[in-house]
Formats: structure tokens, C-alpha cells, sequence
């Protein structure tokens, strides 16, 4: 194994204890409820009470019918749908968390979801890889998700 791959995991396991660096998401009326459960480590996604469509990122209303959706708990499970490995990026704080990896989640409920990939080397991860979400509790006590090969 490389010295920098070490590094990078390194840095990737522990990302739970270490100070948040990133931009802090900024909940609003539409995504509070969102935001208040990841910091309870629990991860929610939209249903339609009307049509039944799942759908994430959160939205005032139904993308396919337009109705008021509800807050349903999802399982936190979900499989690689595709994935790119970020070997360069000079802005603070993400250069000094390279490799990195940004992938799209096909959650077991059906919607997609964008997070980073942690808990293994970038090498590793791989189309259909089965993940499971785990949250990291920013400076200001906001949990954010993030997926680990589980």
C-alpha cells in the first residue's frame, strides 16, 4: 500500500473525530426536517402520500403529481450507481482530504442521492458496491450523511 493511499484512509476513518472544514449545509423550511434527522444519524427521503413517488433531494412538492410529500425514514442502504475518484482539488479543505470519492447512491428506496464514499481506499469502490450511510456531526451540530462499503 502506498504512503498516500495510508494517508487518505487514514484521514477518511477517522472523519468523525476530526474539526469540519467543509461548507455547513444551511437547512431552510422545505429541508429542516432533513437536516434535524441526519444529526439524529437518521436518514429521511420525500414519499408522496398521493402517487407514492419517492424522491430525494427534498422538495416543496411531488416531482410527478405535485402534492405535498411526507417525511419517510429510509434504510440508509444503497449500492454505487456511479462514482469519479478526485485526485486534485487545491481549495481548502477538500486538497487535504485527496483521493476523495463523490458518488452517486441508488438508495434501496429507489431515489439517487450524491454523498462521498468513505471508510476505504478510492481504489476500492466500485459500480454496485453495496454502501450503508454514516453520519458526521459538523462544527455547528448538524449531522451530515455519508456512505461507507457496508
Amino acid at each position: 500500500m502506498s504512503e498516500d493511499r495510508s494517508a487518505a484512509e487514514a484521514r477518511s476513518s477517522g472523519r468523525e473525530s476530526q474539526e469540519w472544514q467543509r461548507p455547513l449545509p444551511r437547512p431552510d423550511n422545505v429541508t429542516a426536517p432533513y437536516w434535524e434527522a441526519a444529526t439524529r444519524g437518521e436518514l429521511l427521503i420525500q414519499r408522496c402520500p398521493a402517487c407514492g413517488h419517492r424522491q430525494f433531494y427534498p422538495r416543496a412538492l411531488c416531482t410527478v403529481c405535485g402534492a405535498d410529500p411526507e417525511w419517510e425514514r429510509a434504510s440508509g442502504r444503497g449500492t454505487v450507481h456511479t462514482f469519479t475518484v478526485i485526485r486534485q482539488n487545491y481549495a481548502k479543505p477538500f486538497r487535504d482530504e485527496l483521493p476523495y470519492v463523490v458518488a452517486m447512491i441508488a438508495l434501496a428506496e429507489g431515489p439517487m442521492m450524491m454523498s462521498n464514499v468513505t471508510d476505504c481506499a478510492a481504489d476500492d469502490v466500485h459500480v454496485g458496491m453495496p454502501v450503508e450511510a454514516h453520519f458526521v456531526t459538523a462544527d455547528d451540530g448538524i449531522g451530515v450523511p455519508f456512505f461507507r462499503p457496508g
